[in-house]
């Protein structure tokens, strides 16, 4: 088989980041971009050498020249653009979260298989080279018996306007960044099955822009005798910060994702670019290198392409898109009533903001 074709749809922030990151791989080449805002897909074409621009996706999908799309947009359309590009026949990388709730979640998974499409749930986490290397260690045995998983993600809010609006992400800083912490801690343990989930959801900062929560903590305990903290926060201020702990019996192992690989540095006028979402660039800053590599993008997408080419599953599947929507979904009901969800979860799979109020 030749390069394999991609069509990109969305334009905007991680539309751009994974356009970049096409540029890193081998056997692939993007063919085209929809949006339904001509200028952003014509500059985002422009700016990555992409030769076709659309502003109707399903016309894109019509293309015999694209066998996959990575989908770049916001939560509310995850599900209908995932079966509209199974019918075409087109495999998928869905960026998280994979939908807005289970009911979503099942469509999907019904329409990949129905057309025996490759559906591929977009979590990087599993692809950043430093947690990489942490699951090795884990795996081969140098901490023992892994019993905890630690892992947040900090920053002082979303790139675009829709992530405050929680009838188009779902949710608040759990639904958008809470994803991450799950499936990482889910991937380091095995993908055993979560038992019950604890949290607490609130909004401390961003009142005024959104009915979704800037601040969560979330305690997840697995079949395996193993538990999880994750934390998040639309409310820090200072940049992004993205780290992990992982405890063993034998040992524990600490990844900090961008201060530990960053050059110190200190500018009284400030410079362009220090780290994703930082407000400023004077005095001490953490500057970063390789963004895209360290944080697993490009192999991110080259796993992908490997998969089309292959025809093999991918390490992060549709069923762990799911697994990470349903525990999101009984950590709603957790904040919403104070107590400790056990899982499997079934209660109002079709709308989980309304489950919860901020406290």
């Amino acid at each position: 088989m030749s390069d394999i074709g991609i069509g990109l749809v969305g334009s905007q922030f991680i539309a751009d980041i994974h356009a970049e990151s096409f540029k890193h791989i081998r056997g692939a080449r993007l063919v085209a971009v929809a949006s339904p805002t001509k200028s952003n897909a014509q500059q985002l074409a422009d700016k990555h050498g992409i030769p076709h621009v659309y502003t109707d996706y399903r016309e894109m999908l019509q293309r015999e020249d694209i066998h996959g799309v990575v989908l770049c947009l916001p939560n509310y359309l995850h599900c209908q653009v995932t079966i509209d590009a199974a019918k075409a026949g087109k495999h998928i990388l869905c960026e998280k979260p994979m939908c807005m709730n289970l009911r979503e979640a099942d469509t999907m998974i019904a329409a990949c298989a129905k057309a025996a499409v490759i559906f591929m749930y977009a979590e990087e986490l599993c692809f950043t080279p430093k947690y990489v290397r942490a699951k090795q260690l884990a795996d081969e045995g140098a901490l023992g018996r892994v019993y905890l998983v630690k892992q947040s993600e900090k920053h002082f809010g979303p790139h675009a306007d829709w992530f405050w609006n929680v009838e188009q992400s779902g949710g608040g800083v759990l639904f958008d960044m809470g994803c991450h912490g799950i499936e990482f801690a889910r991937w380091i343990f095995g993908r055993p099955r979560a038992t019950s989930v604890y949290a607490h959801c609130a909004t401390y900062v961003h009142g005024e822009r959104t009915r979704g929560e800037d601040t969560a903590v979330l305690i997840i305990e697995f079949e395996n005798n193993a538990m999880a903290l994750i934390e998040e926060s639309w409310a820090r201020q200072g940049g992004m910060d993205d780290r992990a702990e992982i405890y063993g019996s034998e040992g524990v192992t600490y990844a900090d994702l961008h201060h530990g690989t960053a050059l110190e540095t200190y500018s009284t006028c400030g410079y362009g670019y220090a780290v994703e979402k930082a407000g400023t660039t004077q005095g001490w800053t953490f500057t970063v290198f390789e963004e895209l590599w360290n944080y697993g993008f490009p192999q991110e997408m080259q796993h992908f392409v490997d998969c089309i080419r292959c025809s093999t599953a991918p390490s992060v599947s549709i069923h762990d898109g799911r697994a990470v929507l349903e525990i999101i979904q009984a950590a709603y009901a957790s904040t919403g009533t104070g107590a400790r969800v056990p899982l499997p979860f079934r209660k109002d799979p079709e709308k989980p903001i309304d489950l919860w109020k901020p406290r």
